[in-house]
Parts: structure tokens; C-alpha cells; sequence
């Protein structure tokens, strides 16, 4: 199912501002490349967390999934001087990749990649977040949410990403294991007290998540 029309889409990247040279790269590398170049943010999305960490002007951000890094590079355009981006990648073959794309940018100083599970890795990162973007397996996101959550400051924001999963929540019954999980997490953040959430349909999907 498509969620927003390719027309539509196109017309929102034609009145975006551009991406850099380097995104421009990257995902013009993936897209040829990678054999699930569907899981890159893309020009809008990206641009989308750019504005986000640019106003939010973050000292720390956690990433659950990396794959080529382009996400990374869009939220670490508006950490402050002294700021760092934690980002967590499982699959060894793809933080490779994107630790290559991260040495290429002027902000590779700032982002720190980690390899392995994210739920093993983030409690030994003692950071207290500003911004937390999750974007890896699906089944796990309610689990990055409740693992996550207590460490982010009052005021601070967890996007997460692909939350329409295809359109395939908003099928009756909803099937299949990463739909199911996607469901059940947007039904566990709607019900939170703790956070004030909006879910905007940029791409497949983006939930916004404010702790108070």
C-alpha cells in the first residue's frame, strides 16, 4: 500500500531544501547498491530531522539503527559545538559503510558509532538524551521506548520512524510480526501519560514524542 502519492512526495522533495553533497551521494550509493535501499530517510525525512535537531539544538542524541548513516549526518547538523551523536547499527557489513560515510563529512568528530544489539549497548552509554531517533528492528521498538524514556531529559524528543509500516497498521486485523510489534508500540505510546506524541505521515510514518 501507498501511503502518500509519489506525486505528492515528489513535489514535497521539488519545494525542500536540498540535501548536501555528501547526502546526495549516499543515498544515490544506497539506492543503487543496497539491496533494502527502502530503509534510507531520504531528501524530506532527512531534511526533516536536520530542521528538528536545529531548533531543538541538542548536546546529546541516541540513533537505534544507523544502516548507511544517512540519518545520522541529517541529526548531526544541529548539535551544539561541544555536542556527540551516539548511533547503534547490529549489522557489521552496514556500519562499515557508514562509518566510511561518516569520515567524509565535517561533522564526523561528533558522531560516535557502536556495534551490537542496542539493548545491551545503551544502558553503558550513561548520557542523559536530548534527542532519540529509533529506526531499527521493529519487534524491539517498545522495548527501545521503555529502555530509552527514563534517560531522556524533561522536554526532550524520541522520534520514531516507520510507524504506518507500509500501511499495513491500518489494515483490520493487522498481520505479520513487524506490524503487529509497530501496532502494539503505537498503542503503548498513545496511552502514556508521561509524553505528549503527535504521528505525522512524513514517509512510512514518523512519531513525535515529547517527555514532560
Amino acid at each position: 500500500m501507498e501511503i502518500i502519492d509519489p506525486k505528492a512526495e515528489a513535489y514535497a522533495g521539488r519545494y525542500t531544501s536540498p540535501e548536501d553533497a555528501l547526502l546526495q551521494e549516499i543515498s544515490a550509493t544506497t539506492q543503487a547498491s543496497h539491496a533494502h535501499a527502502h530503509m534510507l530517510s531520504g531528501h524530506v525525512q532527512g531534511k526533516f530531522l536536520e530542521m528538528i535537531s536545529c531548533l531543538l539544538q541538542p548536546r546529546r542524541i541516541l540513533e537505534i539503527g544507523t544502516f548507511t548513516g544517512y540519518s545520522a549526518l541529517c541529526l548531526a547538523k544541529g548539535l551544539l559545538k561541544d555536542g556527540k551523536i551516539h548511533t547503534i547499527e547490529l549489522r557489521e557489513e552496514d556500519a562499515s559503510v557508514a562509518q566510511a560515510n561518516f569520515n567524509r563529512s565535517i561533522d564526523a568528530g561528533k558522531i560516535i558509532l557502536h556495534v551490537g544489539n542496542a539493548l545491551s549497548i545503551i544502558p553503558g552509554l550513561n548520557e542523559t538524551w536530548d534527542l532519540v531517533f529509533i529506526d531499527a528492528d521493529k519487534v524491539s521498538y517498545t522495548q527501545y521506548y521503555q529502555l530509552v524514556l527514563p534517560l531522556v531529559r524533561p522536554g526532550g524528543l524520541i522520534l520514531a520512524d516507520n510507524v504506518l509500516f507500509h500501511g499495513q497498521v491500518l489494515q483490520q486485523p493487522v498481520t505479520g510480526k513487524n506490524a503487529k510489534a509497530i501496532q502494539a508500540f503505537n498503542e503503548y505510546v498513545q496511552q502514556d501519560v508521561r509524553v505528549d506524541k503527535v504521528l505525522l505521515t512524513i514517509r512510512d510514518g514518523l512519531l513525535m514524542i515529547r517527555k514532560k
